[in-house]
């Protein structure tokens, strides 16, 4: 196996994995836990919808699009950067769509717990998929080669 597919399977498994673990305990809630009163709390909240609950009860919709994105990712996977912070990048992004996509499969909704009352309740596969795909603009625009983070070639040659 490539070491580029090694980042990229390492990264999305441990990140698959804390998710669902995360969402198990979770799940376990009857009612809001108050990690710091009144700033951060682990709430367990059946999201039926998408970004920030918008959508709601559009459940096969939104896991048709799942199944887009997951087959995209594969199809592109071989014309993705190869450097190792662009496939960790694209990992974490894999770990999200993955991790709420087992959400939908298995239960119609995806588990949200992360409350911080100030912002929609939301859990680790949503933070993967916001750090993924920041990341991914932000090595965009910052450089496009293969060689990191910062790609110091003559664009102009």
């Amino acid at each position: 196996m490539k070491k580029e597919k090694s980042y990229f399977l390492l990264f999305a498994v441990i990140f698959i994995l804390a998710d669902q673990i995360a969402k198990y305990f979770a799940s376990r809630l009857n009612e809001t836990f108050p990690v710091i009163l009144n700033i951060f709390h682990v709430t367990f909240v059946k999201n039926t919808g998408i970004i920030w609950g918008a959508f709601p009860g559009a459940n096969s919709l939104i896991t048709w699009l799942y199944v887009v994105v997951i087959g995209m990712l594969v199809y592109f996977y071989d014309q993705f950067p190869k450097d190792k912070f662009s496939r960790i990048m694209l990992a974490f992004v894999f770990a999200g769509v993955i991790g709420n996509f087992i959400d939908r499969i298995a239960f119609g909704y995806v588990i949200d717990f992360i409350d911080f009352r100030i912002w929609p309740v939301f859990n680790i596969a949503d933070i993967c998929l916001n750090v993924g795909i920041i990341g991914i603009i932000v090595k965009g625009i910052l450089g496009k080669g293969n060689s990191g983070f910062f790609d110091n070639t003559n664009k102009y040659r």
